[in-house]
């Protein structure tokens, strides 16, 4: 089988979900839907303030009471929030108020309390005005039946703020899926746990499982299987109710490379194996009944790099996003850049803010050895240089691939 290009893949890979999105519907209550995706639209059922309220402390008086200064007015009552003033501002008093509550009936300007002067019962305005921007009128944040929050909004704090200012107890939102995660090999042990000769810790399915979780998916460890057929089988038996099932290792052709045969052995049918780009050329893709599988390189740059490019974006196609928000974007090359050879390389680069204009650049890590992790760790962005790109100078604008989404 030929090694398809990462565009080619991708596409087989989201064609793979029906449009809209793949994953049900499910109603939560407000406080447990923080970075949930939103899947009904939210209209305002009332005015947002639902009264004209002060915006400061101060009195609360008639516009005509103060239009010759100074003025001496009588302080009838207060109004502080939640606990309003329920009787009338007449001619030659006023209301002492406090931020958030009614605006008294009668009552049509505030005074803030810097600009008063109180004695007893009686409040001094000596030569302060009333400043409109002091109330907040009604429907001053939203209007009753405007539309605030559509489909396919991700509930971050100011969007899930919104959505509880509504008044919403419970809202709709996507199902987040399920992505099994699956390490592979007998040299690989927990951190934490003593190694022996020939062994090294895991780590490439905690990052893995991370970057599911911050692009919406509900990570599943399944652990770390052994080279041999039983206990691939038990832990791939292990991950029946998931959406996506992503192994790690073990998938190209060698004499230990089970992953594969095991998974066909099951029942999956082969979509896809290898890709042409750097890191990452050994990646597989199938179906295993209605869980999609991606057999990510066990190399861990590689593995990282192809959960970034495929997998963040699947993840979003199932919960009806568009792949696309998780696409690249022009920046300029801070170095000069060689010419690319017959493989799509994802460059690990930090972008950084440069010169008096402060503007953006990128530069490649020290090194790109696919085998190492510190420099992925100073990483914020991967700059792509497409299949057979030609050299390019200093300042040429390349496409560059957020790590931070």
């Amino acid at each position: 089988m030929s090694a398809l290009s990462v565009a080619e893949a991708l596409e087989r890979i989201l064609g793979d979900v029906p449009d809209g999105g793949a994953t049900e519907t499910e109603r939560l209550p407000i406080a447990a839907c923080r970075e949930r995706i939103l899947a009904e639209t939210l209209t305002a059922g009332f005015d947002q303030p639902p009264f004209a309220a002060s915006a400061m402390d101060g009195y609360a008086v008639r516009s005509a009471d103060v239009a010759a200064l100074p003025a001496r007015l009588k302080v009838i009552a207060a109004a502080a929030a939640g606990h309003p003033y329920d009787g009338r501002v007449g001619a030659g008093e006023a209301v002492r108020i406090f931020t958030g509550a009614p605006l008294p009936e009668g009552a049509d300007a505030i005074i803030i309390q810097e600009d008063t002067e109180r004695d007893g019962d009686w409040v001094t305005i000596a030569s302060a005005r009333p400043d409109p921007e002091h109330i907040r009128p009604k429907a001053y944040d939203f209007q009753a039946g405007q539309t605030l929050l559509l489909p396919g909004t991700r509930l971050a704090p100011r969007s899930l703020t919104l959505a509880a200012a509504m008044g919403r107890g419970d809202v709709l939102v996507r199902r987040r899926p399920r992505v099994a995660v699956l390490a592979t090999g007998d040299e690989l042990r927990h951190p934490g746990e003593p190694l022996a000769p020939g062994q090294i810790y895991a780590s490439n399915h905690l990052g893995v499982a991370a970057m599911v979780e911050q692009a919406g998916g509900e990570a599943q460890l399944l652990g770390i299987a052994r080279d041999n057929r039983e206990s691939l089988e038990a832990h791939v038996a292990a991950a029946a109710d998931a959406d996506v099932l992503v192994t790690i290792g073990g998938a190209s052709v060698g004499d230990h490379d089970l992953v594969g045969p095991v998974l066909t052995a099951a029942g999956m049918q082969l979509g896809f194996w290898k890709i042409a780009m750097r890191p990452g050329k050994p990646l597989m893709y199938g179906r295993l009944d209605r869980r999609r599988v991606i057999g990510l390189p066990g190399n861990p740059v590689s593995s990282l790099v192809c959960t970034r490019v495929f997998v963040v974006p699947l993840i979003a196609r199932l919960l009806g996003l568009p792949a696309g928000r998780h696409g690249t974007e022009l920046i300029p090359t801070a170095v000069p850049l060689s010419a690319n050879g017959p493989r799509e390389h994802y460059m690990r680069a930090r972008v950084v803010a440069e010169g008096a204009e402060r503007r953006n650049a990128v530069h490649p890590v020290r090194s790109q050895d696919s085998s190492l992790l510190s420099p992925l760790a100073e990483a914020d962005c991967l700059l792509v240089r497409p299949a057979g790109a030609p050299a390019v100078p200093a300042g040429t604008p390349v496409p560059v691939l957020r790590l931070d989404f």
